[in-house]
C-alpha cells in the first residue's frame, strides 16, 4: 500500500520522490513555471498509462478468457500499480483544490 503524504499548505506535492525517496514539493505560485507543466506533464502521462493498462487488461477477464497464474499475478500487479499512481494524482490534485 502506498504512503499516505500529507500536504504542505502552500507547496505543491510533485508525482516523484527525491532521491532519498521523500516527497518532492514545489514552492511556486506560477502554475505555468517549467517545474510546474512538468508535473502536469508526467500526471497526465501517469493516467493515460493507467487508461492502457485498463484497455490492454479488460479482454483478459472477460468471459471465457484464459490466463495462466503467472499472467493474472502479473496483470494483477500492474493494474495495482496503476490505480495505485492514479489514487496519488487525485490526492496531489485535491490537495490544489484545497489550497485554492
Amino acid at each position: 500500500m502506498s504512503e499516505r503524504t500529507e500536504a504542505i499548505p502552500g507547496l505543491r506535492r510533485l508525482p516523484w520522490r527525491t532521491e532519498g525517496g521523500k516527497p518532492a514539493y514545489l514552492s511556486s505560485d506560477d502554475p505555468n513555471s517549467l517545474l510546474s507543466l512538468m508535473a502536469d506533464n508526467v500526471e497526465e502521462q501517469t493516467l493515460t498509462n493507467a487508461e492502457t493498462v485498463l484497455g490492454l487488461v479488460k479482454p483478459m477477464y472477460a468471459p471465457g478468457a484464459r490466463l495462466t497464474r503467472d499472467e493474472a499475478l502479473f496483470m494483477l500487479r500492474r493494474t495495482a500499480e496503476c490505480l495505485a499512481d492514479a489514487i496519488n494524482v487525485a490526492r496531489m490534485r485535491g490537495e490544489r483544490l484545497a489550497a485554492d
